[in-house]
């Protein structure tokens, strides 16, 4: 926080290609021209304190303990403003907060989901039980403050886990989900939905990942860790074919939805782990010309980049967020049938350490 843009950029340049130029020439980073504010989700922790009274904001690093942030210079304004009035309501209405020691309490996050191309506001009231007291006022009195909010959710998370959102949705007010446009398509976006967070940067990252992969009318295209499908339908228009793989059975549900809403009709997505999918698909013996795959921080799992290597498509293309798990992966992918030929850091993240990278590769033999 405390560096200039451009030495952040340059900082991460350095980061990239110490971890990754064994593997080909690192292309100069793809910077924001107005990196502030670009969060299109904010999540705030809710706890309470003896002094303030409820309090919200991030966890201190490698603990639970809330600090509360003002103005916080990543997140979108609005949604910053909305949490406020939402703690601000909380004693009118005697909701608790959450204590993670005892157990007791009500609300424990809330999650804001804006489109920036539509507008439209998705809030997401985390609690630890369905029984929120006066529900359809305190939704009439917070969009009253707020009319541009869409849809009001209650997530149900009962369990005493480090995980922000439960299994249960309710909606309270509007359809539940939000949609935007990137790229040209519309998304519809659910409460537990991977979606990235910074729209700008999103269309670059995509737009990069799609000139990499050569793509032709003949191709047919595996879209793994599909998400909602934005890499898959954004390619769509490009291919014969996609699939994509997500295992989680929301996003599938989105993804299915927005090809219907999009009219895409040469894609299909399948709920299941990317791993065990692709395993299949190298015992079946069926070959794809190319393949996206944008696994989470983690890393690709050794069973998908051998099952990969075994089903050899023509191209690869690796979209990471995390440049240590993607060097570790690629140590792999390049002892087997391939070789890097474009490696192109995209800051999706300013003012944060992390960095996101795109690497196409090729079959050797």
């Amino acid at each position: 926080m405390h560096l200039p843009y451009e030495e952040q950029l340059a900082a991460k340049q350095k980061k990239v290609q110490k971890l990754l130029n064994s593997f080909g020439k690192v292309s100069p980073v793809i910077g924001m021209e107005d990196p502030l504010y670009y969060r299109n989700k904010v999540h705030h922790a809710f706890a309470w304190s003896k002094r303030t009274g409820a309090v919200h904001g991030s966890y201190q690093e490698d603990s639970h303990k809330v600090v509360m942030g003002k103005d916080c210079l990543l997140e979108d304004k609005k949604s910053q403003q909305i949490i406020d009035t939402i703690a601000s309501l909380l004693p009118s209405f005697r909701i608790t907060v959450y204590n993670e020691d005892t157990g007791f309490g009500l609300l424990r996050h809330v999650l804001i989901r804006r489109g920036f191309s539509t507008g439209e506001i998705m809030v997401v009231l985390v609690a630890a039980s369905p029984l929120f007291p006066s529900k359809n006022n305190f939704v009439k009195a917070l969009r009253k403050i707020h009319p541009e909010i869409t849809t009001v959710v209650l997530n149900i998370n009962s369990k005493r886990t480090s995980m922000v959102l439960g299994e249960r949705n309710i909606p309270l007010y509007g359809p539940g989900f939000i949609t935007d446009l990137l790229c040209g398509k519309r998304f519809r976006i659910s409460p537990s939905s991977f979606y990235q967070v910074n729209p700008v940067q999103t269309e670059r990252l995509y737009a990069e990942a799609i000139r990499m992969a050569e793509l032709t009318p003949e191709d047919t295209v595996l879209d793994a860790y599909c998400g909602i499908g934005t890499i898959g339908m954004t390619a769509s228009g490009f291919c014969k074919e996609v699939t994509g793989v997500e295992l989680n059975a929301a996003a599938v549900r989105d993804a299915r939805t927005n090809a219907k809403t999009n009219g895409v009709r040469n894609i299909r997505f399948i709920a299941g782990d990317a791993g065990d999918y692709m395993e299949q698909r190298a015992a079946e013996g069926i070959v794809t010309n190319v393949v996206f795959m944008d696994p989470p921080r983690s890393g690709s799992d050794e069973k998908f980049l051998r099952s990969l290597i075994r089903t050899a498509p023509d191209r690869v293309v690796y979209v990471s967020c995390n440049p240590e798990t993607l060097a570790r992966d690629l140590k792999l992918l390049t002892k087997g049938k391939y070789k890097a030929r474009e490696i192109r850091p995209v800051d999706m993240f300013p003012f944060c350490d992390d960095i996101e990278t795109i690497v196409s590769l090729k079959k050797t033999t």
